[in-house]
This record gives C-alpha cells, sequence and structure tokens, in this order.
C-alpha cells in the first residue's frame, strides 16, 4: 500500500492547488464544503490522512472527484497494478485503488473497493457534480442506499456478480453487513470534470 505520509502530502498539495485555482479563502472553502477551515488548512499541509467522508465533502466543494483526487500525473494508457495509487480510509478501513490510468482524457474512472465487514460510509449530497457510476460486486455482498432528490430512498442488496448503476449528488450510503470482506468496482463516469 502506498505511503501514507506521501499520499497525505498529495492530496493536501492537489486540494490547495485546486482551492487557489478556484481563488476561494479558507473561509469560502469550509462554507462550501462544511469542513472547517483548520481542517482543510491541516489537510492541505499533510498533517492529517482525513477520512473518504471528509474528502468528499471537500471535492464536492470544489468540483471535482476523489478519483482526480487520488490520481497520479501520467498520460501513460497503461497504468500496471504495482503503480496504481492504493488508500485507505481511516474511518471505515476500506481500501481504494485507482485502477484506471490518469491522465489520458478519458471521462471514465474505475477504482476497486475492499470493503471490510462491519464497514459504513455515508457520501454527503453534492448537486455541483454530475457522476454517473456503476457499482460491480466481485466478492461478497454490500448493502447500498441512493438517495433521491424527492427525499426518498432506495436499498439495494448486491452480491457477487451484481451491479448497480446509480446517479452520484443526492448522497449514498455503502454498507457491508455481512462477516466478510467485499471487494466491487467502481465505474464512474463523469461530465465536465477534471
Amino acid at each position: 500500500m502506498e505511503d501514507a505520509e506521501s499520499l497525505s502530502t498529495l492530496v493536501g498539495k492537489r486540494i490547495a492547488e485546486r482551492r487557489a485555482m478556484l481563488q476561494l479563502s479558507l473561509d469560502e472553502m469550509a462554507v462550501r464544503s462544511g469542513v472547517s477551515r483548520a481542517m482543510i488548512s491541516r489537510i492541505e499541509r499533510g498533517e492529517v490522512n482525513a477520512s473518504a467522508v471528509v474528502l468528499d465533502r471537500l471535492c464536492a466543494g470544489l468540483g471535482f472527484s476523489l478519483s482526480a483526487l487520488f490520481a497520479r500525473d501520467a498520460a501513460s494508457p497503461l497504468l500496471r497494478r504495482g503503480d496504481q495509487p492504493v488508500w485507505q480510509d481511516p474511518a471505515s478501513g476500506y481500501i481504494r485503488r485507482e485502477v484506471a490510468p490518469a491522465g489520458t482524457g478519458s471521462p471514465v474512472k474505475i477504482v476497486e473497493v475492499e470493503f471490510p465487514p462491519g464497514a459504513e460510509i455515508t457520501y454527503a449530497p453534492s448537486r455541483e457534480r454530475v457522476i454517473d457510476q456503476h457499482v460491480w460486486v466481485l466478492k461478497g455482498a454490500i448493502e447500498v442506499t441512493v438517495a433521491a432528490a424527492s427525499g426518498a430512498a432506495a436499498t439495494y442488496q448486491l452480491g457477487k456478480g451484481d451491479c448497480l448503476q446509480m446517479r452520484v449528488g443526492e448522497g449514498n450510503s455503502f454498507r457491508n453487513a455481512g462477516h466478510k470482506t467485499a471487494r466491487y468496482a467502481v465505474i464512474i463516469s463523469q461530465e465536465g470534470l477534471s
């Protein structure tokens, strides 16, 4: 797995660069993301390994995806497994691997997730990003709750081989209620994002 310190530094640098590009102060970024000014500052300096939920809120406020945040600067059409960025969420313990090569101009991203037993993660709503994704379970089982703008939600039980298509934006939850690690792929198509 990638060195946590170097990945925290990369994440912080990317967030700081994007915030500067958008000419947002720390206070403006805090309002846009719902993440405290102090936490944003610590993340930008690489002092903290933030959870997926916090990083997702920051990405929503900055108008880009988690995949773009973790992607290495490369334009090769081939990304070997040993070079794929890997990150572990300190809150849920899930492991995220960026499978698709970055910098190719493709709007499609592929992420592999190892989701430990008992893990649960809820992403906050974001209307600033338009993301279409497919969740394809490769091993084990997960539960996905997809929220809708109307306030209604649908919960799906996914087992090995099942694939769920959903639009990201209203806030969604993932849960592994089983006793074994689940593994799934997320195929993401982004519209108008880097």
